[in-house]
C-alpha cells in the first residue's frame, strides 16, 4: 500500500467515499442541529437542624437524614405523584398520555437529587446540610416550575413524615402508659385485698389496738372490782340470813375466791404499766396460778357429808345472777384482750408484707410516672412539629429558567459526527475493495498469474459511451441529492426521539 496504490483506490472509490461521507455527515449534523435543547433548573434545599431549648420539647424522632431523603424521594416519585405533576404542568405535551408508563419512567429519569454539602460531626459521621433538586426538560419555564414544585414537595413531605412519626410515637407511648396504668391498678387491687384480709393487724392500726387494749384492761379491772364487791355483798347477805354467827362467816373457799379476784385486779393494773417480763407481773401470775390450784384442790377434797350436814344457806338469786353476769363479762373481756394482743403482735409481720407491696407499688408508680412524662413530651413534640412545619427543610435557592440549554453539547457532537463520517467512509471503501475481485492493472494480473503478459489493450471510449456515462452521472447525482434529502428528513424525525435524545444528551453533556 503505497501512495500510488492509495491514489488508484481513491480514483476508483472517490464517489463512494464522498457519498458515504456526505450521507453520514448529513445525518450527524441534522441530528445534532435538529435535536431540541435540554434545559436544567435546580432548586437548593437547606437542611436546618435547630436545637430545641426546652427539654420537654425535644422530639423523640431523630432519624438519619439520608434515609429520610430516600424515603421522601420514593414517596414523591411514586406513580400517583408523578401523574399529578404531569397533569399540572403538561411537561411533555399532548403525547404524554399516549403511554403513561413510559412517560412516568421518563419523568423519573429527568429528576435528579444530589447532595451538595457534608458536615463531619463530632463522631465523624457525615450529616448532609443541603441537597439540590434538579429537573431537565425542553421548556425552560416549565423546567423551573417543576424543579420548584419538587423542592416544595420535599419540604412538605418532610413535615408530613415528621408529624406522622411523632403521632406514631405518641400512640406507642400511649400504649405503654395504658400498660403501666393496668399494672398500677393490679398493685392497688393486691394492696386493698391484703388490707381487707388483715384488717385490724395493719401497722397504722397499732395505736388504735393499744388504745382498745387500754380500755379493755380498764374494763377488766373494773369487772374484777365489781366481782369482789358482789362477793362481799353476797357474803353479807348470807351472814345476815344465818342464825349461827360462826356459820355466817365466810368459808375458806370463798376467801380463796375473793383472793383470786383481787390478784386478777392487781395483774390488770400491773399490765397497764409494765410488760410481761416485769418481776411483779411474773410473781402475780405465779400467785394466781397457786391460788387457782388451791381452790381446785379444796373443791375436790371437800367431804360430801360435811356439805350435806351443813345447813345450807338460803339462796340469794340476785347475788348469784350478778356474779354469773360478771364472770361472763370477765371471760368476754379476756377473749377480746387476747384478740387485740394478737393483732398487736402480728403488726410487725404485716408491716413487712405491706412494705414489700409498697416497694412494688412505688416501682410501678415510678415507671408509670416516667412513661407518662415521655407521653407528655411526645405530645409536646407533636405540637412543636406542627409549629415547625417546613423549618427543617428550607428552600435556600429557588430554580430560575435557564437562559441556555445545558445539553446537548453540539460542538462535541459535531466533532464526533465528522470523525464518525470519515471512519464510515473509509470503512465503506475498504469493504468495496475487499468485495471487488476484478484486476485494475497489469501488476495485479501479473501478481495473480505466472503466465507472461504479452500485450495490453487500453480502454476504448466512444461518443455513445461518454453520453451514457454522463447520463449515469447525472442520474446518480439526482438520486444522491434525493437520497440525501430523504436521509436528512429521516434524521430530523429521529432527532426528536426521546430515547435518542436521552442517549445523546448524556454523551454530549
Amino acid at each position: 500500500m503505497n501512495v500510488a496504490a492509495l491514489s488508484a483506490i481513491w480514483g476508483r472509490r472517490k464517489f463512494l467515499a464522498l457519498s458515504v461521507l456526505a450521507v453520514t455527515l448529513a445525518i450527524a449534523l441534522t441530528v445534532t442541529l435538529a435535536m431540541p435543547g435540554i434545559y436544567r433548573s435546580t432548586a437548593t434545599v437547606l437542611v436546618a437542624r435547630p436545637e430545641m431549648t426546652a427539654p420537654s420539647a425535644r422530639s423523640p424522632l431523630t432519624g438519619e437524614l439520608e434515609a429520610r431523603l430516600n424515603r421522601i424521594g420514593e414517596e414523591i416519585q411514586s406513580r400517583s405523584r408523578l401523574e399529578a405533576l404531569l397533569d399540572k404542568f403538561d411537561i411533555y405535551g399532548p403525547n404524554q398520555k399516549a403511554d403513561v408508563e413510559k412517560t412516568v419512567a421518563r419523568l423519573r429519569r429527568d429528576i435528579k437529587v444530589e447532595m451538595r454539602a457534608v458536615d463531619l460531626g463530632m463522631q465523624g459521621r457525615g450529616t448532609t446540610v443541603a441537597f439540590a433538586v434538579t429537573f431537565r426538560g425542553r421548556d425552560p419555564e416549565t423546567t423551573a416550575k417543576v424543579a420548584n414544585e419538587l423542592a416544595s414537595l420535599y419540604v412538605a413531605e418532610n413535615s408530613t413524615i415528621r408529624e406522622r412519626r411523632a403521632a406514631d410515637a405518641v400512640q406507642d407511648i400511649k400504649r405503654e402508659v395504658d400498660d403501666a396504668q393496668k399494672r398500677i391498678d393490679e398493685q392497688d387491687k393486691r394492696t386493698n385485698d391484703f388490707k381487707r384480709r388483715n384488717m385490724g393487724q395493719l401497722p397504722e392500726q397499732v395505736a388504735a389496738n393499744l388504745a382498745m387494749l387500754e380500755r379493755l384492761n380498764a374494763q377488766l379491772a373494773l369487772n374484777n372490782h365489781n366481782q369482789i364487791v358482789a362477793a362481799e355483798r353476797r357474803t353479807a347477805l348470807r351472814r345476815r340470813a344465818s342464825d349461827n354467827d360462826t356459820q355466817a362467816a365466810a368459808t375458806p373457799e370463798e376467801a380463796l375466791q375473793m383472793r383470786l379476784y383481787q390478784l386478777n385486779a392487781d395483774l390488770v393494773k400491773l399490765q397497764r404499766q409494765y410488760s410481761d417480763k416485769y418481776p411483779d407481773v411474773i410473781n402475780t401470775k405465779a400467785e394466781i396460778e397457786t391460788t387457782k390450784k388451791q381452790l381446785a384442790e379444796m373443791q375436790a377434797t371437800q367431804p360430801k357429808s360435811s356439805s350435806a350436814a351443813a345447813k345450807p344457806a338460803p339462796p340469794q338469786n340476785q347475788g348469784d345472777t350478778e356474779m354469773a353476769a360478771l364472770k361472763a363479762e370477765d371471760e368476754r373481756l379476756r377473749r377480746m384482750i387476747a384478740a387485740y394482743q394478737s393483732r398487736v403482735e402480728m403488726a410487725p409481720e404485716r408491716e413487712q408484707e405491706l412494705q414489700q407491696l409498697s416497694r412494688d407499688y412505688r416501682a410501678t408508680r415510678e415507671m408509670y410516672d416516667a412513661v407518662l412524662k415521655r407521653y407528655h413530651d411526645a405530645q409536646a413534640a407533636v405540637d412543636v412539629e406542627r409549629r415547625r412545619a417546613g423549618e427543617e427543610f428550607q428552600i435556600l435557592e429557588r430554580a430560575v429558567p435557564a437562559s441556555e440549554p445545558s445539553a446537548p453539547n453540539r460542538p462535541k457532537l459535531i466533532l464526533l459526527g465528522v470523525v464518525l463520517s470519515l471512519a464510515v467512509a473509509g470503512a465503506a471503501v475498504m469493504l468495496a475493495e475487499q468485495i471487488d475481485a476484478s484486476f485494475h492493472s497489469v501488476d495485479d494480473l501479473r501478481a495473480f498469474s505466472k503466465l507472461p503478459v504479452l500485450v495490453t489493450i487500453p480502454q476504448i471510449t466512444t461518443r455513445a459511451d461518454r453520453v451514457r456515462r454522463r447520463w449515469r452521472l447525472q442520474l446518480a447525482a439526482f438520486a444522491g441529492v434525493a437520497g440525501l434529502f430523504l436521509v436528512v428528513g429521516i434524521a430530523y424525525v429521529v432527532a426528536h426521539n426521546d430515547l435518542l435524545i436521552t442517549l445523546l444528551t448524556r454523551t454530549g453533556s
